[in-house]
């Protein structure tokens, strides 16, 4: 049969070997990577959130509004100009605008004008508001990276979200693998006869609790995934990982600077703390623009317009008639006189624009004297604005500090419980290995080994938590203090 087979053996064509080669050389290695996911780090995700979430996006409308509001308080400044051209018919008894005389017949007329004005002062309030959305701009600047600075939290929140709840999988995981084996040795000796069959019993519902608790911990890692994606806005469709970086705590770490340091330091770079300053600033200037409502004004303004009308006419030819008797002399004689007939155009229309042309220019005072009390209502809503204003900085201020306070007690204490947690992880692997000893010569019954077992499982659980809760701890101050929220020593 071999022999046979080897006799219909067809070579195979040197194209199809080529493009086999090719396949295999370059396409095959391109498709294998296409199917990897891509691994992204901690830096990777900040800097994708920061680019493309929603609300930061939607916060970032707000500082081109507060451009926009910026450029035009600034073109207050400079001076109106703006042109009008009216083309109009009238029917009946009306006035004609251009020659002032009331005509009845159907009219034409065209009307041009070009007007300007200038502010030349205002009580300074267009300086002021020029100032104050200069403070609203800066203001909305720092709330972009405010919002920048809570997304990025966010992030580094679910990213060692994951990273533990990888950990507790992979502790469920072996201690799975551990009772696995425990299973196998004990049904070896429950048919050597060595156990009683209640002994196996126990270790397979032992056996079958761990599989439920790796279960649990795989569901939570899959919704760890699901939480830092959807702050990514990323569709749940695409292959996505994280970075696992080594993540150790010295045994000497300890938790650097005062919540007082911490403050003093954070008190000047936080943007929370920098938008609050701007929208103190510009209620002062609110306050100022309201009070320069006490003051006169002063305008300067000029216009120069034109017109036609097809009501205005013009003689255009003098026709002499024959002469008609107009009265008769003492002595009886007759008195004759010339007579003439008018022909009239309109006048061109040219004509006109350039007769009709007038200008003007003046001086504009304003003096407020009684305007309903408007002037000090604004004054004292501007009044409560400013004091708002402060008193909502001073809120920012103090819950900053609370913050910062928390996140240091929240860290020291983490971080003393990992130590504590830690020996006694230590101590229970060591008892855990001496009750696994006796238990494998039937010294310690089921009971004893899943309790032992147990109890090492929730300490490396609780050593889990308190090392991540003291690494994002650890994150948050570094991140009121300026530094970048990273995983990399």
């Amino acid at each position: 049969m071999a022999l046979k087979t080897f006799r219909h053996y067809t070579p195979m064509k040197r194209s199809n070997i080529l493009i086999l080669t090719v396949f295999l050389t370059f396409l095959l290695p391109l498709a294998l990577t296409a199917q990897q996911a891509e691994v992204w780090t901690l830096e990777d995700c900040v800097n994708h959130a920061k680019e493309n979430n929603l609300r930061i996006q939607q916060q970032r409308l707000g500082v081109d509004v507060a451009e926009e509001n910026l450029r035009q308080s600034r073109a207050n400044r400079y001076p109106s100009l703006n042109a009008n051209a009216t083309h109009r018919y009238n029917w009946g008894r009306t006035l004609d605008p251009i020659t002032n005389e009331f005509v009845t017949e159907r009219v034409q007329t065209n009307n041009f004008s070009m007007s300007t004005g200038v502010t030349l002062f205002d009580g300074f309030r267009i300086r002021n508001l020029i100032e104050q959305d200069r403070y609203s701009l800066e203001a909305s600047r720092y709330d972009v990276e405010s919002m920048e600075n809570d997304i990025s939290l966010a992030v580094a929140s679910a990213y060692l979200q994951i990273l533990f709840s990888k950990e507790l999988v992979e502790v469920a995981a072996n201690q799975l693998d551990i009772t696995r084996q425990q299973v196998e040795r004990t049904a070896k000796l429950v048919d050597a006869g060595t156990l009683a069959r209640g002994s196996l019993l126990n270790i397979e519902a032992q056996m079958a609790s761990e599989e439920l608790q790796l279960v649990d911990a795989e569901n939570q890692l899959r919704l760890a995934y699901l939480d830092l994606m959807q702050l990514l806005d990323l569709r749940e469709d695409i292959e996505f990982a994280i970075e696992v970086p080594d993540i150790g705590i010295a045994p000497s770490e300890t938790v650097d600077y005062s919540p007082l340091q911490l403050y003093e330091t954070a008190v000047r770079i936080q943007p929370d703390i920098r938008s609050a300053d701007m929208q103190v600033a510009s209620a002062e200037k609110g306050l100022e623009i309201a009070r320069g409502g006490r003051y006169p004004s002063l305008s300067l303004s000029g216009s120069v317009g034109t017109g036609y009308s097809e009501a205005r006419l013009e003689i255009a030819e003098v026709i002499e008639t024959d002469p008609q008797q107009i009265g008769q002399t003492a002595s009886g004689e007759a008195v004759f006189a010339p007579t003439f007939d008018y022909e009239s155009q309109v006048i061109p229309f040219m004509d006109q624009i350039d007769e009709n042309l007038n200008r003007s220019v003046g001086l504009n005072l304003q003096i407020p004297i009684f305007n309903n009390f408007q002037v000090r209502s604004n004054i004292s809503q501007r009044t409560i604005s400013l004091e708002n204003a402060r008193l909502q900085r001073q809120i920012v201020r103090d819950e900053l500090y609370k913050t910062i306070e928390q996140a240091h007690q929240d860290a020291h204490a983490a971080l003393q419980r990992y130590k504590a947690s830690e020996k006694n992880v230590e101590a229970l692997e060591e008892s855990f290995r001496y009750t696994e000893q006796r238990f494998n010569v039937g010294m310690v019954n089921t009971l004893e080994y899943n309790d032992a077992k147990n109890r090492l499982t929730t300490a490396q659980s609780e050593l889990l938590q308190a090392k991540y809760e003291y690494v994002f701890r650890v994150q948050i101050l570094d991140f009121y203090i300026g530094n970048p929220i990273t995983l990399r020593d």
